[in-house]
């Protein structure tokens, strides 16, 4: 009887043994890069030149301070900055892995789940999606957008309650006085919300599904937005970067682009889907050797280098991810907002991102709507004045090219602490907050368009 106990009992301590050793394996294993804030104002506008000069992977840009990280392999700085006083943090790119279960979910509430207290990889995301879909099948529908780079499927959710039923009685009545009807009075509005283009940026495609969740919770729980259906017809690509996402959970926490495969005789993969879209494209020409005291370049410009973080591609559209969502939301009816969600920051911007001296000429209305719905982040203004310039960016696109009015980037928390690598424990407030902004957004949109909320 006794070795009958005591079989198990070896299985077990060498099994925590295994586990134990593994997790050692796994620390040795650990790589770090080193995070650097120069926080003396006068000279972060200089600093950030050269940091664009040198490709330097740039987290954060405000008045006050700068974020540059550097990766493992490139752990050293230029001259013109090394010398700048600084401070330093080190930075781990590797992911822990850890054994996760969708057993206990329960979508059916979204207070109560489980699901928001932590980050998911992919496959889980796409088994959050079909769940929810069969737990409320009769407001979500997924649509396959197409295929990744590496060949992944990418997905949209759709919620949506059926047609609009509260257009007011004097806008049906012109609709019998005319043929026509411009704008569509009667139906509902669309609005579009995307997550981590970015791959690192994970707090933005758990919040896109915490919006989600939100949008078809019961009405009596507390941050339940399903009483905007009425009015909306909401689109979600919590996802947009699927072979980046997954790459982050497998090899490097910290990875920026997509994976794509970007020429024969290139050694580095991939390109920034958020400056690969056709509107004000360019492959940005960079800065070599800038010189700090002088303020001038040293050499002739020079195209991207295809391993820059920034790398934008040979073309527009490149990306078959970036493609896949211009073609869809293209197709989209009646789209008046969208909302890009990164991290970090707090903020909200609007267009342009190209262009720090061009306003949009729907200006007045996007600040209008933005300075009211920020109260849930911290700063507005346009993404360009509030970041860096960026060709090719969705947003510009979004507005100038989809014609979509309210169209915004919402960096969420936080404002540099964690920067990319946001506790868990924050999702779910970071979801909360979001809440607010998507109602306010969505109510004054819906007043400017003749619809009572």
């Amino acid at each position: 009887m006794l070795s009958t106990w005591f079989t198990p009992l070896v299985v077990l301590v060498l099994f925590k043994t295994a586990l134990c050793q593994q997790y050692i394996l796994n620390s040795e294993e650990r790589r770090y890069g080193v995070l650097r804030r120069f926080s003396v104002p006068a000279i972060v506008p200089d600093a950030l030149k050269v940091a664009q000069a040198h490709d330097l992977d740039v987290w954060r840009a405000t008045d006050s301070f700068l974020d540059i990280y550097s990766p493992p392999d490139y752990p050293l700085l230029p001259d013109a900055l090394g010398t700048i006083p600084h401070t330093s943090t080190q930075i781990s790119t590797s992911v822990p892995k850890q054994l996760r279960s969708n057993l206990s979910w329960n979508l059916s509430t979204l207070t109560n789940t489980s699901f928001h207290d932590t980050y998911h990889p992919l496959q889980e995301v796409e088994s959050f999606l079909e769940q929810l879909v069969a737990t409320y099948p009769n407001v979500t529908r997924l649509t396959n957008l197409g295929h990744s780079a590496e060949g992944r499927e990418m997905f949209a959710l759709t919620i949506s309650s059926g047609e609009y039923k509260n257009a007011k009685k004097k806008k049906k009545k012109k609709e019998k006085e005319r043929k026509g009807r411009t704008p569509r009075e009667s139906e509902k509005l669309g609005f579009v919300i995307v997550g981590a283009q970015h791959a690192r940026e994970w707090i933005a495609s758990s919040t896109s599904l915490y919006l989600a969740h939100a949008l078809v919770a019961n009405v009596s729980e507390t941050y339940s937005m399903s009483s905007l259906l009425d009015h909306f017809d909401f689109h979600i690509i919590p996802v947009p970067n699927p072979d980046g996402y997954h790459y982050t959970w497998e090899t490097d926490r910290l990875w920026y682009k997509n994976r794509q495969i970007v020429g024969p005789y290139t050694k580095c993969v991939g390109l920034d889907m958020n400056r690969c879209v056709g509107y004000k494209w360019k492959a940005t020409p960079v800065e070599r050797d800038f010189n700090l005291t002088r303020g001038e370049d040293t050499r002739p410009r020079e195209p991207v280098n295809p391993c820059s973080h920034w790398y934008p591609g040979t073309r527009p559209f490149e990306s078959p991810e970036v493609n896949n969502i211009a073609n869809w939301i293209g197709i989209l009816p009646n789209v008046v907002a969208f909302l890009d969600l990164r991290s970090y920051g707090q903020m909200l911007s609007s267009p342009y991102s190209y262009s720090c001296k061009r306003l949009p000429k729907d200006a007045e209305d996007l600040m209008e709507a933005a300075l009211g719905a920020s109260n849930a982040l911290k700063k507005t203004g346009s993404l360009c004045s509030l970041l860096y310039p960026a060709p090719g960016n969705i947003v510009d696109w979004m507005y100038a090219r989809e014609a979509i009015k309210y169209s915004y980037v919402a960096h969420l928390r936080d404002t540099g602490t964690y920067g990319f690598l946001l506790p868990e424990k924050w999702i779910r407030p970071t979801g909360e907050e979001t809440t607010g902004l998507i109602d306010y957004l969505s109510r004054f949109i819906a007043r400017n368009d003749g619809k009572s909320m």
